[in-house]
């Protein structure tokens, strides 16, 4: 910490303090009950949710993500992170049939709608994303801040990281997780909006920035011939979207904790307007980093890079303190969420079906020793990551690519379809598993592939391309075994999905929202169509 002055270690060591004492008070109000302990005895008001929701989501990755692929790429990325749409179709139209099915993991939610395979299928998938896509990103980037930031060796830096988060997040669960995790998201927030306008102050202000970018680096719909073509990201961004919004158990799990489905429904709409944000507080970032590198005023070693590196460069001795522990927030918030979705996953839906006469304790002990087990492979895969593809927020989003469409698939035609029964969705499942672990392996062995051969096309086939084909190609399976099977049984199916709500369940989700809900969400909604056209051929980038 050598450039970091007396006012800023004091910064860090309160933050600290504060973590610490709210940790020790859920700690202590925690129960050994699978509820209390996985869904915080479900009795959480919305700004908890709301803020924790964003908090899972920005983690370090994104930081140090989105800041290096705006430095490198430009704002076409902001796709994904303009999805706060999404997360009003979680509150709206996925989270009254979550709450009614009184459910502890989404996995268990497909049981309830197809089958007992389909359940277990998911749990395997989501457990192989938090290792490779959630865990091992995390500890990276975390250790990539550590290094940048604090002078911290890498690896040092990433035990630091699980040790620390480890032990609150054991100890605590749900409950010690996610009210953190709202203080973290505060910190967070204010920190990196310091950033941002210390940086575009530097620049010149915003007509400064402007002006010093690349149009291409502005458009948020390359051409078709541009490595993220407008078409690929426009409709494979939404599928990985609901996939990671609406059925992704760390993010709903959030939701689950909720004291009734108003709650947990506000705490999304609020959710919405917290992740418009991070496309402004990082991206814009990344610009800046970029244009001073430009100008020979800042020494970025890479992209990914670009975030710590203008933390030391532009911000004044107090305030850096603000954004270490900002960035520690971060890295603490995103791997406490992976922790407790990997311990809640593997014990309710692995476990506990292997041994259903397990009492609350053992189930509770057995969570906690899950979760060593998915860091440490995450660690162990954090090498092979360079293989897969350029930046780490590219590496993110293609290997959610790959794990994505079938899941969301399955979501959303089980939901909305009642014909789609339960040989149609595991079909799909497996199918879409399969094929794209194969588009990941042969991705990690395409230097060893013969160039021109199909093996090598399919190797380096746009991973967004390969998003849609892959979604397509599931929901075609699913018809289509389901419609040459019977139809699913109305008594298992009732409450559901949408035709078969009964009409009293209709009801009480009706008296949950009222016209501020609504309007609240179409602002939203509104709030994300400006964005798009400003950062497209017809403003800024034209």
């Amino acid at each position: 910490m050598h450039f970091l002055g007396a006012t800023d270690k004091i910064f860090i060591l309160v933050y600290f303090l504060i973590i610490a004492g709210v940790s020790i008070w859920s700690i202590r109000k925690s129960k050994s009950s699978p509820t209390d302990y996985f869904l915080a005895n479900r009795n959480l008001g919305w700004w908890v949710i709301g803020a924790s929701i964003l908090a899972s989501n920005v983690g370090s990755e994104h930081i140090v993500g989105l800041a290096g692929t705006a430095a490198d790429s430009g704002l076409v990325f902001g796709h994904y992170e303009l999805h706060s749409w999404i997360v009003l179709t979680l509150g709206w139209v996925f989270v009254p049939f979550y709450m009614r099915s009184m459910v502890y993991t989404m996995p268990e939610f497909l049981e309830r709608r197809f089958n007992p395979q389909a359940r277990r299928l998911l749990s395997i998938i989501q457990l192989l994303s938090y290792v490779i896509a959630k865990a091992a990103v995390t500890i990276y980037a975390g250790a990539l801040v550590f290094n940048s930031l604090l002078g911290v060796d890498f690896w040092t830096g990433a035990i630091i990281l699980v040790l620390i988060t480890g032990v609150y997040t054991v100890l605590g669960g749900l409950h010690a997780v996610m009210y953190t995790e709202a203080i973290q998201a505060v910190v967070l927030l204010v920190g990196s909006g310091v950033l941002l306008f210390i940086g575009l102050d530097k620049v010149g202000g915003w007509h400064g920035l402007v002006s010093s970018l690349p149009k291409s680096k502005l458009n948020m719909f390359p051409p078709l011939n541009d490595p993220h073509p407008w078409l690929g990201i426009l409709f494979a961004s939404p599928i990985v979207g609901i996939w990671y919004w609406c059925t992704d158990q760390h993010i709903v799990q959030r939701c689950l904790a909720g004291r009734n489905e108003q709650q947990a429904r506000r705490g999304t709409i609020f959710a919405a307007y917290l992740k418009l944000l991070p496309f402004f507080i990082f991206m814009i970032p990344g610009l800046i980093a970029f244009v001073l590198n430009q100008q020979g005023k800042l020494n970025m070693t890479s992209t990914d890079t670009a975030f710590p590196t203008l933390v030391k460069a532009i911000m004044p001795l107090g305030l850096r303190g603000l954004l270490a522990g900002g960035l520690l927030a971060a890295l603490m918030s995103s791997l406490a969420s992976v922790y407790n979705a990997c311990s809640t996953l593997f014990t309710m839906d692995i476990y506990q079906k292997m041994k259903p006469q397990a009492g609350n304790k053992e189930l509770v002990r057995v969570g906690r020793m899950a979760t060593a087990v998915v860091v440490l492979l995450g660690m162990v895969w954090i090498p092979l990551m360079k293989f897969i593809s350029k930046g780490l927020y590219g590496y993110l989003q293609s290997v959610q690519s790959y794990l994505a469409p079938p899941i969301a698939a399955a979501f959303l035609l089980g939901v909305f379809s009642k014909r789609i029964n339960s040989k149609g969705a595991y079909s799909a499942m497996v199918a879409g598993f399969i094929i794209g672990i194969l588009k990941l392996v042969f991705e990690l062995l395409q230097t060893q592939l013969p160039q021109g051969s199909i093996f090598y096309q399919f190797a380096t086939m746009n991973f967004l391309y390969f998003c849609i084909y892959l979604f397509l190609f599931s929901i075609i399976v699913m018809v289509v075994v389901s419609l040459l099977g019977p139809k699913p049984n109305e008594e298992q199916i009732k409450g559901l999905t949408f035709a078969t709500t009964v009409t009293k369940d209709r009801a009480a989700s009706r008296a949950s929202w009222n016209k501020w809900d609504v309007w609240l969400s179409l602002i939203v909604i509104a709030i994300i169509i400006s964005v798009f056209i400003y950062f497209s051929p017809l403003g800024v980038a034209k």
